[in-house]
């Protein structure tokens, strides 16, 4: 019998790099493999761990066995997250009750939240990533909006997009309580 040989790893991850229209530099990025790291597996001068391969995966948003199979088609996401799981960051000094919606492997890219502020408490925030955005809709309530020079007052229903790339704070100085959505928007860079 004749031995099967191993799959091209390398070619395989190259040829759905090439097609995604993604330079190494670009897969280095999305995957925290290096670049040289990224080379070197293409060309078969070194055998990936387990590990390394699944990074690259996830850096292409493919299923690990398409590197092992050569064809590819991009994952289709259906996650659920139930209220119960939603992880809740309290601040110990009575600040907002904070909900986070977004799974964990969301960070830094775009985050999903549900701030419930009780009368007189705020969320300051320092200056977030290059060009990330915040899109914030009042539910209930009414809370205030700081972010650099510029503020606005906003009252249920009302709706606010601004850049978080700079000092900013969400304030809620009433006597009744309040609660948004709010959305992170983090801008990569491009590939």
């Amino acid at each position: 019998m004749k031995p099967v040989p191993p799959p091209k790893i390398g070619a395989n991850i190259q040829k759905i790099r090439k097609e995604q229209g993604l330079t190494l530099d670009g897969l280095a990025e999305r995957s925290g493999v290096s670049k040289a790291m990224l080379s070197q597996i293409e060309s078969d001068k070194v055998n990936p761990t387990v590990l390394t391969i699944w990074k690259i995966a996830r850096g292409l948003e493919i299923e690990l066995d398409a590197i092992l199979k050569g064809g590819w088609e991009p994952v289709r996401k259906f996650s659920v997250t139930r209220s119960s799981d939603a992880a809740v960051l309290d601040t110990s000094d009575g600040g907002p009750h904070i909900r986070v919606f977004s799974p964990i492997s969301m960070a830094e890219d775009l985050e999903i939240y549900q701030v419930n502020f009780d009368p007189g408490t705020a969320l300051v925030s320092g200056p977030h990533a290059p060009r990330a955005e915040e899109f914030l809709t009042v539910l209930d309530g009414a809370v205030r909006v700081e972010a650099g020079e510029r503020s606005a007052d906003l009252q249920t229903g009302d709706f606010i997009n601004y850049h978080c790339d700079i000092d900013h704070v969400i304030e809620n100085p009433h006597d009744a309580p309040a609660s948004i959505q709010m959305i992170v928007r983090f801008h990569r860079k491009p590939f």
